[in-house]
């Protein structure tokens, strides 16, 4: 393992080089990506590298500059795993813990956090981020000790609170790794240390599963009790304040030999009052598969009266429990446990192996114990579900900072994570009741057809059966595939940017695998209430009819992927506002622009479609090569497929054309269809997408103090939001981003941007670049972002996911130092855990100070995943064929000069090592040779492998390519 410390160095004792050469060399490197008065060394230092030379550390002391050794977490070095020293000290840290499908968990470092199947079958008690620290309805483990002497082993108690912050408290050690977290606790003045692994098996059924350790660390015997509560909650998070007593009344509890079940009679939620079928329990062992002695069923018979969860009665006074085959109705459910009294001799240990799940049939209470209730089964569970989840995250990279390759392997598995929870199962829920959101889910399968791309076929296709012949889509994607919802509030609400997310996806997907004829299949459109792009209601639509769109004669009609992809994209060329830029309807990309739904413009994304446009082109194009000629439309269609300038610069004409289309899909189409030939598709498009592009760049180009960047929106009242506003500059970063990576920016207008992003959006201590500058107004004509402190959310944070794609653009463009920077800063934030304060990976966004929030919930993972193997690495797909374009820069490789990365393609393993032998920086080295296993291979421009030639590869071994820079 190695220690990383934070040196901060003012700026003329770097250019006078009175440092150790190795605090130089860390400090050249960060100095030229913050450019600040003081330079923030930190990732490329070891104590190594000072803390054993006298002459470094003089020096640095010498400039009245103490080393500050952080309190940070570190990375085992030959397993994915981190630990981190105190994580109490931390507020609001929780670690996700699930299975593939089931129970989805969250752990703190005290076992706080709740776990639930869905929105309506909470196993324990929904919470936020501020309850985490604040709730004491916990997970807990109570050891009572002969001489009266109590000790919460998980650190849930009044009195280890008081003791904390006293500096009295216990010692405690923090490991985690893909889907487990073990903590280690030592009572600081008493004679028991406890270890707490948590975990969800992989298998079935899914449970969570604790392991509880408690160890005799003192050098004479002592007895004790151990007491468990995992109170259950058992019902809907509706719950939690609708009903909340009232359904306590549904509650039945069975204590049964080895635990404690509820079985409320009825579900009471806003799907109405409906005959309960789950069962959610408590039960567990001593680990040679003894049972507890005694049970409290009850929150009542748990915390006394007068007592509470933080300090039970039932534990301070010694409370016995009641006995197996008693019943409990009408209450609050504690689920305690209560084991036999045991003494241990000095350094001597006992096991404890607990169970919290939600079952259909009771008698899988009774599988979970004969599969996992031993020391030995529960082993053997643990190190599969590592194993397992350690196979998923298959993308490693290996560059000159270690940190940065234990990071990356923990954004990747980011996605994974939001696969599961969705955004609304983790203690930020902020983002409503279940479901993914249409965005979310196509951008969290970029990453994953870098993880597992032979799983994302069925899923990219079923995903194509939330769009209306409108256009528009459902916003919600259920838990099963092809499953939609309209909206989770039953809100009519149209985000403009949606149609764009499915092209980028299917467009990574056919360049991945050379699926073209992908596009050529045929699947159903969404169908419901909602008409004519959300303006309009189809009164005919009968909401019991299965949400398909159908034909006159009542047929469910079926269009092509290609289809489906032209109708999400044309539409939305033809709804434009005063400014002739795609009306910003609901919001785009940013939620929380949604206050300008009459006259509000989102020039970003118009641009953002004109790169669309061309994508789509080119996907065509690729279906000529493969011998198609023609495809079928739904004649509807037709008109929007006119080839006129006149018309593109006809603001009323266009938004004519558009009504005309949406009224005549509004309840049925004919059913007919229309053959029309690529050429003229292909021809339409590019033409429609060169509008664009032009357009914006006429209209929307700013100078401000000398700099120049483009306007991203107008508001409600038709104004354009960016620019100079009386003595106040106004930038926001999304226009910034989408001008760049459509092609809409010329390469003379990138470097002017990127210029002025540095001076009015960046900020190196919080992250990088912000969203946008301080309007200081409430701008209530563009979007309740602004509303927010600024700083926070929305509003001028450092959000991640925009910061990503910034840097992707970039980088797309070929500007790799500007993305570097975009990129860099994010990582160096994130990691510094002093001030970030989240575990490793990227977070949403950081606040005014540079705190990481919403660790799990963020698109950034994806894109920054994406941005890393494809931009960095070079590593692209073009129709199957593997394509390398690196983009490293000099400090990425190693002291070797290597960079190298291990990934999936084309259903091979593949690692491939860049060797950079004279140290040049990217612009500077081209690819200068290449071997395949060994063998020289030829380079067709910048494909390596063919899509045949990967075929030929042998499935049984790693691919190993090396490429020479020079």
């Amino acid at each position: 393992m190695s220690l990383f410390y934070n040196v901060t160095i003012p700026s003329e004792a770097l250019y006078r080089k009175e440092l150790h050469p190795s605090l130089l060399e860390g400090a050249k490197l960060f100095g030229k990506v913050f450019g600040e008065s003081q330079i923030f060394a930190k990732g490329k230092l070891r104590s190594s590298d000072f803390a054993n030379s006298a002459s470094g550390l003089q020096i640095v002391r010498g400039l009245g500059q103490e080393v500050k050794r952080m309190e940070v977490y570190r990375f085992d070095t030959k397993k994915e795993v981190f630990t981190l020293v105190n994580p109490e000290d931390t507020s609001s840290l929780y670690f996700p813990v699930a299975g593939e499908k089931g129970i989805k968990s969250c752990v703190t470092p005290t076992l706080s956090g709740d776990a639930k199947l869905d929105q309506n079958h909470f196993l324990l008690q929904p919470m936020s981020a501020e309850d985490l620290s604040n709730s004491r309805n916990i997970r807990s483990f109570w050891c009572r000790i002969k001489d009266g002497r109590v000790w919460c082993a998980t650190g849930g108690s009044a009195e280890s609170a008081y003791r904390k912050v006293t500096g009295k408290g216990d010692k405690v050690n923090l490991s985690a790794g893909y889907m487990w977290q073990e903590v280690s606790r030592r009572w600081e003045g008493g004679p028991l240390t406890a270890k707490v692994l948590s975990f969800v098996p992989i298998s079935e059924p899914q449970v969570e599963c604790h392991r509880v350790i408690i160890t005799n660390h003192s050098e004479e015997a002592v007895t004790f009790t151990s007491i468990v509560a995992i109170p259950i909650y058992g019902r809907s998070a509706d719950n939690l304040r609708d009903h909340r007593h009232v359904t306590s009344l549904l509650h039945r509890m069975e204590v049964f030999e080895k635990g404690v079940s509820v079985t409320p009679t009825l579900s009471f939620d806003e799907r109405g009052h409906q005959k309960n079928h789950h069962t959610y329990y408590v039960c567990g062992v001593q680990g040679d598969g003894e049972a507890p002695e005694s049970f409290y069923p009850t929150v009542a018979e748990f915390v006394g009266e007068g007592g509470s969860f933080d300090a039970p009665k039932s534990v301070y006074e010694n409370l016995t429990g009641c006995k197996a085959g008693e019943t409990r109705e009408g209450e609050e459910a504690a689920c305690g446990l209560r084991f036999k009294e045991i003494t241990l001799q000095p350094c001597e240990a006992v096991e404890y192996l607990l169970f919290a799940g939600v079952c259909e049939e009771k008698e899988q209470i009774s599988l979970v114990l004969s599969d996992l209730g031993s020391r030995e089964s529960m082993q053997k569970a643990y190190e599969e579900t590592c194993t397992f989840w350690q196979e998923k995250v298959n993308i490693r990279v290996h560059t000159g900072d270690e940190k940065f390759d234990h990071f990356m392997r923990w954004v990747a598995f980011q996605p994974i994570l939001r696969r599961i929870y969705g955004c609304s199962f983790l203690p930020h829920h902020d983002y409503g009741k279940g479901g993914r959101g249409y965005r979310d889910l196509w951008q969290d399968c970029l990453a994953l057809l870098l993880l597992s791309p032979e799983n994302v076929r069925e899923l990219l296709y079923s995903n194509f059966g939330g769009v209306r012949m409108d256009g528009t889509n459902a916003t919600i994607i259920g838990e099963k595939p092809g499953e939609f919802v309209a909206d989770r509030n039953n809100i009519c609400r149209v985000w403009m940017d949606h149609g764009l997310w499915p092209l980028l996806t299917t467009a990574q997907y056919i360049h991945q695998t050379g699926d073209v004829k992908f596009l050529l299949r045929e699947n159903t459109y969404f169908k419901d209430k909602q008409a004519c792009r959300g303006t309009a209601v189809d009164e005919l639509f009968n909401a019991s009819e299965e949400p398909v769109q159908r034909t006159e004669a009542g047929e469910i009609y079926r269009g092509t992927i290609l289809e489906h992809l032209l109708v999400q994209l044309i539409t939305v060329f033809y709804e434009v506002g005063e400014h002739n830029h795609m009306r910003l309807r609901g919001a785009d990309w940013n939620d929380a622009l949604d206050m300008a739904w009459e006259r509000g413009e989102s020039v970003a994304f118009t641009a953002a479609y004109a790169g669309n446009f061309e994508i789509l082109a080119q996907l065509i194009e690729a279906l000529e090569t493969a011998g198609i000629s023609h495809v079928e439309l739904a004649e509807e269609m037709l008109p929007l497929f006119v080839d006129n300038v006149v018309l593109y610069e006809d603001i009323r004409g266009k938004v004519k054309l558009l009504q005309d289309y949406t009224e005549n899909c509004k309840h049925t189409i004919t059913g007919r269809k229309v053959s029309m030939s690529l050429v003229e598709l292909k021809r339409s498009l590019r033409s429609k997408g060169s509008w664009i592009k032009d357009h914006i760049r006429k209209t929307e180009l700013l100078t401000v103090e000398e700099n120049q960047w483009f306007n991203s929106y107008y508001d409600n009242n038709g104004r354009a939001v960016e620019g100079l506003h009386g003595e106040n500059v106004r930038m926001m970063l999304t226009g910034q981003v989408f001008t760049i990576m459509s092609g809409t920016a010329t390469e003379e207008q990138i470097p002017e941007i990127c210029k002025s992003a540095d001076k009015y959006l960046y900020e190196a201590k919080k992250g990088g670049y912000k969203l946008n500058t301080d309007f200081k107004e409430l701008k209530t004509d563009l979007g309740r972002m602004f509303g927010f402190a600024y700083g926070h959310k929305e509003n001028g944070a450092v959000f991640s996911h925009m910061t990503t794609m910034y840097g992707n653009a970039l980088y797309q463009r070929g500007f790799a130092e500007e993305g570097y920077k975009a990129l860099n800063t994010l990582y160096q934030c994130a990691s510094d855990f002093e001030i970030s304060r989240i575990y490793p990976g990227i977070p949403e966004y950081f606040d005014g100070k540079g705190r990481g929030l919403y660790h799990y919930l963020t698109g950034a993972a994806s894109w920054y995943l994406l941005t890393i193997v494809q931009e960095v690495f070079g590593i692209k797909g073009h129709l199957g064929a593997m394509v390398l374009e690196p983009r490293l820069l000099r400090e990425q490789f190693d002291e070797k000069g290597e960079a190298s990365i291990s990934l999936g393609f084309g259903g091979k393993r593949f690692e491939v090592t860049y060797r950079n032998p004279e140290n040049k920086d990217f612009g500077q080295y081209k690819i200068s040779g290449v071997t395949v296993n060994g063998q020289p291979a030829s380079c067709q421009g910048h494909e390596i492998l063919s899509i045949e030639q990967i075929a030929a590869l042998d499935d049984r071994r790693v691919q190993e390519i090396c490429v020479t820079l020079s």
